[in-house]
């Protein structure tokens, strides 16, 4: 999955959208929720919370029940900050202006870690009860 989302990114897909695309491709949803992945890239276009994580949060909302998705929501976050140290899209692009080459290739990171991360909990159905 981190391969095809890398591929997505690389051809201007944002990077909820690349998320969503991969996941998509490997079945794990509905090719359909790439639309709804849209408004969520760039930190919701306002540099909130990082798009690829946000992409990440649509996969499992649509795969899981609500307390699993809430479970598995919340480990999502904690691994993604246990790389990156922050979720949201304005610390994590440095305020490097959007759609720059600087900024597209620093975010190609996060779209990766949150590929593989979200793949792996999917596969496994791996979610930790976090006093979050």
């Amino acid at each position: 999955m981190k391969t095809l989302a890398l591929d997505y990114y690389k051809n201007w897909y944002s990077c909820s959208e690349s998320i969503v695309k991969a996941a998509s491709d490997k079945g794990y949803c509905s090719v359909d929720l790439v639309k709804l992945a849209t408004p969520f890239s760039g930190g919701m276009s306002v540099g909130c919370i990082c798009g690829a994580l946000a992409g990440a949060q649509i996969v499992i909302g649509s795969i899981f029940e609500k307390e699993d998705a809430k479970l598995m929501s919340k480990e999502l976050i904690k691994r993604f900050i246990s790389y990156n140290k922050a979720t949201c899209c304005k610390i994590l692009s440095h305020g490097l202006d959007k759609g720059s080459a600087e900024r597209r290739e620093l975010c190609k990171n996060y779209v990766a870690n949150t590929a593989e991360i979200l793949e792996e909990m999917i596969k496994n159905k791996i979610y930790v009860q976090s006093n979050y």
